[in-house]
């Protein structure tokens, strides 16, 4: 049972990444860079540099690509049980977040959204990292403009665990995932600064944004912002995802291929007599 299990496993694709998914998720990727990089390319004379309203703006197209890319990804592509699993994964990093956020970085709610992503690919993954993060901002109150940044980012999280290649087991596995986790995990402060940095401080300061600067002009002014603000937080929240892998990543993967090969997730899931 157990190696049929892990056979079985070894090839899941719970929410499998046809061309309708992919480009699903290369468009909703697409917007999303635009979204979080947009400081760097408008002008001064652009209306989202004049206004504050820019990131309620942007949450709200954002939040919308991320709903529709979902509902994308659930289109003969998603049954029950992979909705159990989805629900289940992310329930156990939704309670873990407000456990973990805000103390010096040590964050865990990525973790599950790591190995779910690895074990059951990156359409899962993605939908992951989104549920996850809605879900935790339901236990914490965390609603707010940075939640649909803060849905992408861990989506993308999700995804690129499940994109990592599919042959790797044992110790390389767990090195890979690890050094995974501990860049996602730094990326993703970085993304979420430059979300709200034009408007977090005001101007006139060398950490500032400038819209008549160049691009090169105001990468300086991010990085020096970063390292201001949050070096320290993203460096630990690094450091403790990849710690968390290192020494859960072996016991919950087994347990999620375990789960997969008994649930035959690898398996296509066909459209009913009635679907069209």
């Amino acid at each position: 049972m157990t190696q049929n299990a892990g056979s079985a496993g070894s090839g899941i694709r719970s929410i499998p990444l046809g061309a309708r998914t992919g480009t699903a998720l290369a468009i909703t990727s697409v917007i999303g860079v635009a979204s979080f990089t947009w400081p760097l390319l408008v002008g001064q004379d652009s209306p989202l540099a004049q206004t504050a309203a820019a990131p309620v703006v942007l949450a709200g197209v954002l939040l919308a690509v991320v709903l529709v890319t979902l509902v994308a990804l659930g289109d003969r592509s998603i049954d029950a049980k992979t909705v159990t699993m989805l629900g289940l994964l992310a329930a156990i990093g939704a309670v873990l977040r407000p456990l973990s956020a805000g103390s010096a970085g040590v964050e865990f709610v990525f973790l599950f959204v790591i190995l779910g992503g690895r074990v059951f690919g990156a359409g899962f993954g993605f939908a992951l990292g989104s549920v996850t993060l809605f879900a935790s901002a339901l236990l914490t109150g965390g609603f707010g403009p940075w939640l649909p940044f803060q849905m992408l980012a861990a989506s993308w999280i999700g995804m690129g665990a499940g994109l990592l290649p599919r042959r790797m087991r044992g110790a390389r596995e767990l090195s890979c995932l690890a050094a995974f986790a501990a860049v996602s995990g730094f990326l993703y402060g970085q993304l979420m600064n430059l979300s709200f940095w034009p408007f977090a401080i005001g101007a006139g300061t060398a950490l500032s944004f400038q819209p008549d600067a160049s691009v090169w002009e105001n990468l300086q002014r991010f990085a020096l912002f970063s390292v201001a603000t949050s070096l320290g937080w993203d460096l630990m929240r690094a450091i403790v995802l990849a710690v968390g892998v290192a020494l859960l990543g072996r016991p919950v993967l087994k347990a999620l291929r375990r789960t997969a090969g008994i649930g035959s997730f690898s398996n296509p899931i066909k459209p009913g007599p009635g679907s069209r």
